[in-house]
C-alpha cells in the first residue's frame, strides 16, 4: 500500500483540478480516499467492472462507481489499468472466445433464415454482428466475474494483512509484557 500511495496523487493535487472542481466536494471525501476493509474490495471490484465494460474512459467510470458506493477510489482508478493498450487485443480475443461460448453461435444453430439473410446485402451487417456481439457479450462477462473474483480476492488479502499485522502488535506486546515481568 506504501507504493501505492508513493504514486498516487493526493486529495489536494486532484483539488487543484479544474476538471473536477464541480464535483469536488463529493469526490474529495477523505472516506472515498481511506483504505479500510470494505472500501479496499468495493474499489477493486469497481476498477475491474470499469475496465473490461467500456475500453476508453475506464479510469472516469470507476472513479464515478466509487462515489455513491463509499469504494477506495485511488485504487479503483488504479485497478482500471489491468486493461491497457498493451493488453487489450489479449482481452480481446479471451472476451470473443467467451462469448462464443455462452453464446453458442455458429453456422449449424444459426438455421435457414440466417443462410437467406447471408446470401443478401446483409451480409456484412451479420458477419460485424456475430464478431462484434459476441465480443462485447464476452467482456460483459468478463466484467462481472473479474469484479467477483476481485472482491473476494481482495477480502482475503485485506483479511490476511490484518491478521498478520495484528500478530505482529501482540508478540510485541507480549515482549514487553515478558521484559517488564522479568525487570520486576
Amino acid at each position: 500500500m506504501d507504493t501505492i500511495r508513493k504514486y498516487m496523487p493526493t486529495r489536494e493535487e486532484m483539488a487543484r483540478n479544474r476538471y473536477l472542481a464541480p464535483i469536488a466536494h463529493r469526490f474529495l471525501s477523505p472516506e472515498l480516499w481511506r483504505f479500510t476493509r470494505r472500501s479496499v474490495p468495493r474499489g477493486v471490484a469497481l476498477g475491474l467492472f470499469s475496465a473490461f465494460i467500456i475500453p476508453v474512459g475506464q479510469i472516469f467510470l470507476a472513479a464515478f462507481l466509487a462515489l455513491p458506493s463509499r469504494a477506495n477510489v485511488p485504487l479503483a482508478a488504479l485497478v482500471t489499468f489491468v486493461t491497457n493498450p498493451f493488453t487489450i487485443a489479449f482481452w480481446a480475443v479471451l472476451a470473443n472466445r467467451v462469448g462464443n461460448f455462452i453464446l453458442q453461435i455458429d453456422a449449424a444453430t444459426s438455421g435457414i433464415a440466417n443462410e437467406q439473410l447471408k446470401s443478401g446485402a446483409w451480409q456484412w451487417i451479420i458477419d460485424a454482428f456475430e464478431v462484434a456481439g459476441v465480443t462485447v457479450v464476452g467482456f460483459f462477462v468478463l466484467a462481472v466475474v473479474s469484479a467477483s473474483i476481485g472482491y473476494l480476492i481482495a477480502s482475503a488479502v485485506w483479511r490476511f494483512v490484518v491478521a498478520r499485522r495484528r500478530a505482529k502488535r501482540l508478540k510485541k506486546m507480549e515482549a514487553r509484557l515478558d521484559q517488564r515481568l522479568k525487570a520486576n
